[in-house]
C-alpha cells in the first residue's frame, strides 16, 4: 500500500492526508493512482458520511512533480495517462454523496488548486496562498482546475489566476470566494474537523444528496427540468429517512407550541371586543 496518500475512518469521517510534505505533496504516478483508489474505497464504505481532506507538511499541493515528470521517458502520452486516474478520483469525489471539507495551509499551486477545490467546504489556514503556475512551465490546466475554478471564482477571475502571475493570500481567497473561511494555523486542522463532525452528527444523509444535487451540474451537464425531476425524488426519499422523520416531528411540535404561545386567547378576545 502506497504511503503517499494516508487514509483512514473514524467516527464516520474519512480522513484523506496528502503525504509527499518533502515534495510539498505534488502529485507523481504513485500519488495519482493512490488518490484514484482511495475516492473508490470511500464512495462504497456504508461507514463514511463525510470526507476531510489535508495534507502533510508545509504546504498542501504545489500540483504535479514536475521533477518526476520530467523524468519520464513516455512524453506527453504518460502525462496524460495520469491525468486521466487523478480525474477519475475526482470525479468519485465529486459524485458520491458525502461532503467533503478540505483544510488547506501554505501554498497551493497548479493541479493543487483543483484537489482543494474536489471540497465542498474549504478552511484555509492564515499563511496560505494560491496560484496557478502552470503557464510558468509552458502547461495547460488540468485536475478540474479549468472546471472548477471559473466555477468557484467566475471567468474573469480563473483567467486572470491562468494567464497572470497573479498570487492570492489567504484573505484575498476569501474575498474571491476561493475558501469558505480563514482561520489561524494553529486551528486549521480542528476547525477542518469540526465542520466534517457537524455533518456526521446531523442530518448525514440529507447533507450528502444536498452536495450530490449542487455539483451534478458540473459533474454531468443536464436540462432544468431533469435537475428538477432529480430535486423532487431527492427530497421525496429525504423525507421518508428516520433522520428526517424525527427531525419534521420535532419541528412540527416547536411551531404548534410557537403558534399557541403567541395565538390570543378566548378572555383576551372578548375583552377586546368589551373595549370596542
Amino acid at each position: 500500500m502506497s504511503d503517499s496518500i494516508l487514509f483512514e475512518v473514524d467516527g464516520g469521517v474519512a480522513h484523506v492526508t496528502l503525504n509527499r510534505p518533502t515534495r510539498l505533496n505534488a502529485i507523481n504516478d504513485e500519488a495519482a493512482y493512490r488518490w484514484r483508489d482511495v475516492a473508490a474505497e470511500i464512495a462504497e464504505r456504508a461507514d463514511v458520511s463525510a470526507v476531510l481532506l489535508d495534507a502533510a507538511g508545509p504546504a498542501f499541493c504545489a500540483g504535479g512533480d514536475v521533477a518526476a515528470m520530467a523524468g519520464f521517458g513516455e512524453g506527453g502520452s504518460m502525462i496524460e495517462t495520469l491525468a486521466h486516474v487523478i480525474h477519475e478520483g475526482h470525479h468519485t469525489f465529486a459524485t458520491m454523496p458525502k461532503p467533503i471539507v478540505a483544510a488547506v495551509q501554505g501554498a497551493v499551486a497548479g493541479g493543487g488548486l483543483g484537489f482543494m477545490l474536489t471540497a465542498d467546504y474549504v478552511v484555509a489556514g492564515e499563511a496560505a496562498s494560491f496560484a496557478s503556475k502552470y503557464a510558468d512551465i509552458g502547461l495547460t490546466p488540468d485536475c478540474g482546475v479549468s472546471t472548477l475554478l471559473p466555477e468557484a471564482i467566475g471567468t474573469r477571475r480563473a483567467l486572470e489566476l491562468t494567464l497572470t502571475s497573479r498570487r492570492l493570500d489567504a484573505r484575498e481567497a476569501l474575498d474571491w470566494g476561493l475558501v469558505n473561511e480563514v482561520t489561524t494555523d494553529a486551528a486549521l486542522t480542528a476547525r477542518a474537523r469540526q465542520v466534517a463532525a457537524a455533518w456526521v452528527d446531523g442530518a448525514a444523509a440529507a447533507f450528502g444528496q444536498a452536495k450530490r444535487l449542487v455539483r451534478a451540474q458540473t459533474v454531468e451537464p443536464r436540462s432544468y427540468r431533469e435537475a428538477l425531476s432529480d430535486e423532487a425524488a431527492t427530497i421525496g426519499a429525504a423525507f421518508e429517512t428516520p433522520q428526517a422523520t424525527e427531525r419534521i416531528a420535532a419541528f412540527a411540535a416547536r411551531s404548534s407550541r410557537r403558534q399557541t404561545a403567541s395565538a390570543p386567547s378566548e378572555s383576551a378576545i372578548a375583552q377586546a371586543e368589551e373595549t370596542r
